[in-house]
């Protein structure tokens, strides 16, 4: 993939989480909208799956934290979002909470206007077939994480609809990648399009633990807060690269840079483009 002309630094792969998630709803298109406009090399967003087996954006498993889902379905709150139809979830405000909560800071700090503030209140979840069609329009990067998925989708074929859908918007391989924690996901991208690049998510937030196994798979993207030089060094030894979630200091982004690491991941794509290194 050759990084558009409104991209940043090429020595720095900037990757917004979640999309532009300091500056818009996470996993909205506002903040995939946001997260071209100041210049990332891409996205990182979440995969799910509606009730009636439609592909979305969303994190986690409930919609309380980033939807006004107890207002709309009053007794639902702790049902997951595989519970909900595409059109059930599509009438819900997943942005408001954003404007509400501020929830890194960057409206306080001035960074996100009145006019985007009052837009947000018309962010809907997306189906991610909108989502590739946008990155593909811009020869743009997306990478794609594949959760576990709550019930009653725990055997849905995430992996094979996935790949259909990339498969039906055209999106080259060269712009995309595919990221989870379940490994048996990958190993199923890897023998069905291995031409599809492949990303081992290791160190679960909050485990404390990040385990590199045999470093069978050749791209990892590791979990910053457990990561050390010393694991990044002997990772690249094994013929591996290392990509980081979630960086957003500055000073840490620097760090990482200077030991090898391949792709930040951040909540400040911002912050990454601006930085100037020695």
């Amino acid at each position: 993939m050759t990084p558009s002309s409104n991209q940043g630094s090429a020595h720095i792969f900037n990757i917004a989480h979640r999309g532009a998630d300091s500056l818009a709803p996470e996993n909205t298109m506002a903040a995939i909208e946001k997260a071209w406009q100041i210049g990332a090399h891409g996205v990182e967003v979440d995969v799910a799956v509606t009730r009636d087996g439609e592909l979305i954006l969303f994190h986690d498993d409930l919609l309380t934290r980033t939807t006004d889902v107890e207002q709309k379905f009053p007794g639902r709150k702790e049902q997951p979002v595989t519970t909900f139809t595409l059109a059930e979830l599509r009438s819900l405000d997943a942005g408001s909470w954003f404007v509400e909560t501020d929830p890194l800071g960057e409206i306080a700090d001035g960074n996100v206007d009145a006019s985007e503030r009052a837009a947000m209140s018309q962010a809907r979840i997306p189906v991610l077939k909108e989502v590739l069609q946008f990155i593909k329009d811009r020869n743009w990067y997306i990478n794609l994480e594949l959760k576990k998925l709550p019930p009653p989708h725990t055997d849905f074929p995430v992996v094979e609809k996935v790949l259909q859908m990339i498969d039906e918007v055209q999106l080259p391989p060269g712009n995309m990648s595919i990221s989870s924690f379940v490994f048996t996901y990958l190993d199923q991208v890897r023998k069905k399009r291995p031409d599809i690049e492949i990303n081992a998510l290791i160190g679960i937030p909050g485990s404390g633990v990040q385990d590199w196994g045999n470093y069978e798979y050749g791209i990892y993207n590791a979990n910053a807060a457990y990561t050390d030089e010393k694991q990044i060094e002997k990772a690249r030894a094994k013929g591996c690269r290392v990509n980081l979630f979630t960086v957003n200091d500055p000073e840490e982004m620097k760090r990482f840079l200077d030991a090898g690491v391949d792709k930040l991941i951040t909540d400040f794509p911002q912050k990454l483009r601006d930085l100037k290194r020695e």
